[in-house]
């Protein structure tokens, strides 16, 4: 990523605002008037002064005060519609580039947001990017953007209207714009490279506290608290310190520009008082001139500011834009072929290879297997064998490097993923719980169940008692996380949320590790109903809970190196005989038949 944002890629997120033309058309119209009113006082302060004051003319006096009034009338007025209307379209951009950006990010794969060094930097990374780049941006289009237009026709009317009254006089305020063009340039660059990297630093305080704060209970059982508030202060005083150099370079940048327009100003009164006194220039005049010399060097300093939020600005676009420029890794084909109904759940591996980004060892090599409908598979092996990088292929999270994934025959890679996830479904090791009620995380197997569907869904998944002992039952708030939930729970909730999802084949991760033994026969017991008349893939470090499968794949180092029936197995497989033995002791199979049944 380039370290000097351009300021050019504010542009693209004019496309946003063509939805609202009209509101910047009447915003636009309303600047138009609030300029147009604030030089008309100065034509206003020449009267007063000229044919009112020196020529002690009451009526004229009258005249001229009453025009005034009428003239900051209209410009309160504009200027109060103009406040709206632009910061009614910085917060409508600021909305919709948040909800652009959110929606493309879903269509990323997972391993662009569980990588803290990749493009995507983390999705602590990236939440700091919705929010704190997004408001960069609201507070530039909502409030900056104006300020530049109405100080550039500012700046564009006293000129000409200083050239009109004095074209002499007005030579040597022009001189002092050009002086203040180059500091411009010269400290714009500094503020745009330091803008970014702060923005960067800032967004990684918020990944690092979002990290350490979901994972207090660990923090506070390894007693981390002091290493991570000084991690968290170091991380803190490099933003901080960032902030200042790019201040720093900000308060030079105004500074030297009101200088340098002001050091104008101060001479062009002294000329212009000598003209005063020599009578070729009226009193009235002179000030109408000293009014627009004023507002053109407030005009001038107020740009230079400016200068520094766009450049500021462009860093967060340049961010923003990033995300939204990045290409899923898995998108549909052109033309989806749509998945046979119904659906059978018969699935073939062709010599499968897979390797994760950054590694050399294959996660998976020359895999072949076949899994028959409705056919119920374990996978065992040690870890790092491969089983959970099968189900992400299978749920398309990564494409194979080479071979084929078939699903009733179909390649993987010619069907539309949102399609197939469909027909998916998921139990995971750790199952993933969001903010709001028992009902609402339910159904996210389906959106449509209705509270009946949800309570026999709970039912047979050994949920639907502890879900009617919550305070407010379906209806009761589970927190971030479900942390209120033991791990028992949490899984039931996760097998009920599959069974209304209803999916065709079924893929278990590990789903009844670390738990309890009264929590594991609840949760397998809901499981064995899960699988019925379902093809199921289901990984498991402990043989006993997958005594009832059809057939157990043992997998090493992403090959399939021995399959058949746990006795099979400890005949014919010598890495099947260790896990059984680590396990069990020296009789693994007498261990397994006093076992009891997971069902």
């Amino acid at each position: 990523m380039s370290p000097r944002p351009d300021p050019r890629v504010l542009l693209r997120l004019l496309t946003l605002l063509r939805p609202y033309r009209w509101r910047l058309v009447l915003a636009a119209l309303a600047l138009l008037a609030a300029a147009a009113s604030v030089l008309l006082l100065g034509q206003g302060l020449r009267l007063v002064i000229d044919q009112g004051f020196l020529a002690e003319d009451r009526a004229r006096l009258d005249q001229a005060l009453g025009l005034m009034l009428a003239v900051v009338a209209v410009l309160a007025m504009a200027s109060a519609l103009r406040y709206y209307l632009v910061t009614w379209i910085g917060e409508r951009l600021a909305a919709d580039l948040r909800r652009r950006v959110f929606d493309h990010l879903l269509d990323l794969e997972p391993g662009f947001f569980e990588s803290g060094t990749g493009e995507g930097g983390g999705a602590g990374e990236i939440a700091s990017r919705l929010t704190a780049d997004t408001s960069v941006l609201q507070s530039l289009f909502g409030s900056s953007i104006s300020l530049a237009f109405r100080n550039l026709l500012m700046l564009v009317g006293s000129v000409a209207l200083m050239l009109v009254t004095q074209p002499w006089l007005s030579a040597i305020v022009l001189l002092g714009i050009p002086a203040t063009v180059l500091p411009i340039l010269w400290f714009g660059r500094r503020v745009r490279r330091l803008s970014r990297f702060s923005q960067d630093r800032v967004a990684e305080l918020g990944r690092y506290a979002g990290e350490t704060l979901a994972g207090i209970r660990t923090v506070q059982a390894f007693t981390h608290e002091t290493q991570d508030r000084r991690a968290y202060g170091a991380r803190v005083e490099e933003a901080f310190a960032t902030a200042v150099a790019r201040t720093r370079q900000r308060a030079w940048l105004t500074g030297i520009a009101m200088l340098a327009v002001f050091a104008a100003v101060g001479v062009m009164l002294w000329q212009g008082g000598q003209a005063v006194l020599a009578g070729s220039m009226s009193a009235g005049e002179l000030s109408a001139f000293v009014f627009y010399a004023v507002l053109a060097a407030g005009a001038v300093a107020t740009l230079a500011e400016v200068a520094g939020d766009v450049q500021r600005a462009a860093g967060a676009a340049e961010r923003l834009l990033e995300l939204l420029d990045t290409r899923p890794g898995i998108t549909p084909p052109p033309h989806p072929l749509p998945l046979p109904e119904p659906l059978s759940g018969g699935i073939r591996l062709e010599a499968v290879s897979f390797t994760y980004p950054g590694r050399e060892t294959p996660a998976l090599d020359a895999l072949d297997l076949s899994i028959r409908p409705g056919e119920r598979v374990a996978l065992v092996g040690p870890s790092g064998a491969g089983k959970s990088t099968l189900l992400s292929l299978l749920l398309r999270f990564h494409d194979p490097d080479r071979g084929t994934l078939r699903l009733d025959g179909i390649d993987l890679r010619d069907l539309d993923p949102r399609k197939l996830r469909h027909a998916l479904g998921l139990v995971a090791q750790e199952p993933v719980l969001f903010t709001g009620s028992v009902a609402e995380n339910l159904r996210f197997g389906r959106p449509t169940a209705s509270l009946g569907e949800l309570r026999r869904a709970a039912g047979d998944a050994n949920a639907l008692g502890f879900i009617e002992a919550l305070p407010r039952g379906f209806d009761t708030s589970l927190g971030p996380g479900g942390v209120q939930l033991s791990g028992g729970q949490r899984q039931r909730l996760a097998i009920a949320r599959a069974l209304l999802k209803a999916p065709r084949v079924l893929l278990l991760d590990e789903a009844t590790s670390a738990l309890d033994a009264e929590s594991e026969r609840l949760v397998q017991q809901a499981l064995d109903r899960l699988m019925v008349g379902r093809t199921s893939l289901v990984i498991a470090h402990r043989l006993a809970t997958v005594a009832a499968a059809d057939r157990l794949l043992v997998l090493d180092q992403g090959r399939l190196v021995a399959s058949g029936r746990h006795d099979e197995l400890l005949e014919a497989s010598p890495l099947y005989r260790h896990l059984a033995e680590l396990q069990f002791g020296r009789h693994p199979a007498a261990a397994m038949t006093d076992a009891p049944s997971p069902s």
